[in-house]
């Protein structure tokens, strides 16, 4: 975990913070110990892939109105395809998520957040850079050292699903120093620190993904 505190997945996160100063083992509804992103109603899953173990999300979980933007059936991309793989190969092949899959590579954190045993993901969804030019975007993207607060601000170190979310209200990250992240609402009307789920409880192997709205700023509940 303490290499995962020095990588940089908030690249983006970064990026957008920058922006705003100019101008959160397995599942269960109360959360397990880790070791180690349009209108519509809910997306209609099929069957998960990955195996319903003690409160892991499976697809028939899913919820959100940008579920219904990931490809199908067994295509790269397709919760059927991300079931079975850790976190950062998953999110690699998912759409929403292109820029911050951008970040993560340039920051060499694949293998980092692969390893990882059981965690949540708040992973801002590709609308949530629009206000960032690419060169900015590729300048911050070689500081890693800036952007460790925002990763860990995006990343809870214990895996919940929605139910478990809600239960709990507020949540410590990564980031302690940034505060805890508040819950609010439930299900389709579920905001974390304000940002809307636009696709959450994908699962993965070792974590449980939530696709929000914008970008998270550590303080802001503090």
């Amino acid at each position: 975990m303490t290499k995962l505190r020095v990588a940089g997945i908030g690249v983006a996160a970064v990026a957008a913070l920058s922006l705003a100063a100019c101008s959160s083992s397995d599942t269960a509804s109360s959360g397990s110990s880790s070791s180690s992103m349009a209108p519509s109603s809910s997306m209609a899953a099929p069957s998960s892939s990955a195996a319903s173990a003690d409160g892991v999300t499976t697809n028939a979980d899913v919820f959100g109105p940008a579920c219904s933007q990931l490809p199908q059936g067994s295509a790269p991309g397709s919760l059927d395809s991300m079931g079975p793989q850790p976190v950062a190969s998953a999110a690699s092949t998912n759409p929403l998520l292109t820029k911050l899959v951008a970040a993560v590579k340039a920051t060499n954190l694949v293998d980092t957040l692969n390893s990882q045993q059981a965690i949540t993901v708040f992973a801002p969804a590709d609308p949530a850079f629009a206000a960032l030019g690419d060169a900015k975007f590729a300048e911050l993207a070689g500081k890693p050292a800036e952007l460790a607060p925002i990763l860990q601000y995006h990343v809870v170190g214990k895996r919940y699903d929605a139910k478990g979310l809600a239960s709990a209200g507020s949540l410590d990250t990564l980031n302690t120093a940034g505060g805890p992240l508040k819950i609010e609402g439930s299900g389709e009307n579920m905001t974390v620190n304000g940002a809307k789920i636009l696709c959450g409880n994908i699962p993965t192997k070792n974590a449980t993904v939530f696709v929000i709205d914008k970008v998270l700023t550590p303080g802001t509940n503090k």
